[in-house]
């Protein structure tokens, strides 16, 4: 059986993951603005989940 719920993330898991997509962004010629950090800071920490990040950074940009 399947379980119902998508397992919690590792603070450290979340911290690769957001090292990785930062590096993504530079190797295209982007910076990640000191809000766009702090969210991600946020995110690592655990206070916030993906869905919330990606909310921010929409709204942010106009893109809600």
């Amino acid at each position: 059986m399947l379980p119902t719920t998508t397992p919690t993330m590792t603070q450290p898991e979340r911290e690769r993951r957001v090292a990785e997509a930062i590096h993504s962004g530079e190797m295209e010629g982007l910076e990640v603005s000191q809000a766009g950090q702090a969210d991600a800071q946020e995110y690592i920490a655990g206070r916030i989940d993906s869905d919330e990040l990606v909310a921010r950074a929409r709204a942010r940009y106009g893109l809600d």
